[in-house]
């Protein structure tokens, strides 16, 4: 039985780590934990109750998981601790070992803060651990959260079936899940109830995945989405490149509210590299997909993630990957160093990059990248361009986005903060991060 005399006159102070989809589910817990009477502490309030959502992609993931439960322990000492998230998911002992944390939550348990709070007492000296195998991770509850400017994310998938040798994330979601259409409309409307969101943000762990073993289809999200008024644009998030299918390439093309803005994981231009890692498509077929959003979407900009020094990239495979990189048309490229990850098949695999050598693969992907965008850039000069404006004074200019997701800049004037303008850029600025 709760008690619910642990939320009177309470507050709670919120430690985020890692993707959007951690943020949109700890605005949710925070949603849960004020329908309770626990508000959000002010900045300098110490704060009765502490919630940490963690991440654990790479090795430093976790180290900054762990100092940000040192942190909260030092601002809020006499707080209750709960850490939650894909660290306490795959390590929940060794969190619970760690000094003042109180409870600790899988991932099948990650949003029911409110619930295991009421049991807590604060005589307890041990942390009290709620955990549940991976394969028992199977509840999808959608999350939303805003950031300090003009949009929303919104959680439409969760988990992931995929085995990557170099990846923990199966292990600390679980199997691919989702809300559906008819839920995820219904949340897009609530925010589009609320004003001054003109965006929203689709986020998932493979949302390509999206409707599996309902019927339903990313597509027909998309579909759905696009009838809904009050809401400017959606932007997807990240989708694996068999899953970006050329229907869909086609409808954002033709579409009212989906903008054009792509976000594909590529990880290796290697064939080898992308056996090695058990990916799901191979450079040919990275290739198309690239070359049928340019086809549909002249302008659209592509963003793509790359993994430098997985173990087996000979510097051969690694020239081969820089190679098939230069030869398609990307706006721009999130380049990550590969991080051991303890269980992993990856570690199996003989050949180790240097830690040095890793560094100076980045480097000169990096060096692409800033040529690419710079480059993306200067082509929109002089093209019309949608802009939401967002919050924040740079030396009096004011930043927003276009639908392609380039920041164009205009003399700040807080009356037009979340509003929607339509003007045309004239000059590239000297740093190369914005259009004016």
């Amino acid at each position: 039985m709760t008690d619910h005399a642990v939320f009177t006159d309470r507050t709670a102070a919120y430690y985020t780590l890692g993707c959007k989809l951690n943020f949109a589910e700890t605005t949710t817990i925070g949603r849960s934990l004020l329908a309770q009477g626990v508000r959000t502490a002010r900045p300098g309030e110490v704060a009765d109750i502490c919630v940490i959502n963690t991440c654990s992609v790479t090795e430093q993931a976790d180290r900054r998981c762990r100092a940000m439960i040192r942190k909260a322990r030092r601002e809020h000492p006499e707080a209750f601790v709960v850490v939650t998230g894909c660290y306490a998911q795959l390590s929940p002992e060794e969190i619970g070992r760690m000094e003042g944390v109180h409870l600790v939550l899988g991932g099948e348990s990650k949003l029911d803060v409110s619930q295991y709070l009421g049991e807590l007492k604060r005589s307890s000296t041990a942390a009290r651990i709620i955990h549940s195998p991976t394969k028992d991770i199977r509840t999808f509850r959608i999350s939303s959260s805003s950031d300090e400017r003009t949009r929303h994310f919104l959680k439409v998938q969760d988990g992931c079936d995929y085995r990557c040798t170099y990846c923990t994330i199966p292990k600390a979601r679980g199997r691919s899940r989702s809300g559906s259409i008819a839920e995820i409309v219904e949340e897009a409307q609530r925010i589009a109830s609320t004003g001054g969101n003109k965006e929203i943000v689709l986020t998932g762990v493979n949302i390509g995945d999206f409707g599996r073993g309902n019927g339903e289809t990313l597509l027909g999200l998309l579909q759905a989405l696009d009838e809904v008024e009050g809401i400017e644009r959606f932007r997807i998030g990240s989708v694996e490149p068999n899953l970006l299918t050329e229907e869909i390439i086609a409808f954002i093309a033709h579409s009212r509210r989906i903008a054009p803005h792509f976000h594909i994981p590529l990880q290796s231009g290697s064939d080898e590299v992308l056996r090695l890692m058990k990916r799901h498509y191979d450079s040919a077929l990275f290739r198309s997909r690239v070359e049928l959003i340019r086809h549909y979407l002249p302008h659209a900009f592509i963003g793509i993630d790359v993994i430098v020094g997985m173990r087996g990239e000979t510097p051969e495979l690694f020239e081969e990957s820089y190679t098939f990189l230069q030869s398609i048309p990307f706006s721009q490229l999130h380049v990550f160093s590969y991080s051991e990850r303890e269980g992993t098949p990856a570690l199996s695999i003989s050949y180790i990059v240097p830690p040095q050598e890793k560094h100076k693969r980045s480097q000169r992907l990096m060096r692409l990248s800033e040529e690419r965008l710079r480059a993306f850039y200067q082509a929109q000069v002089g093209r019309p361009a949608r802009i939401i404006w967002e919050q924040g004074n740079y030396d009096g200019l004011m930043l927003g986005h276009s639908e392609n997701y380039v920041r164009i800049a205009q003399p700040y004037d807080a009356l037009a903060v979340g509003s929607l303008s339509t003007l045309t850029p004239q000059a590239l600025h000297d740093s190369g991060t914005y259009l004016y």
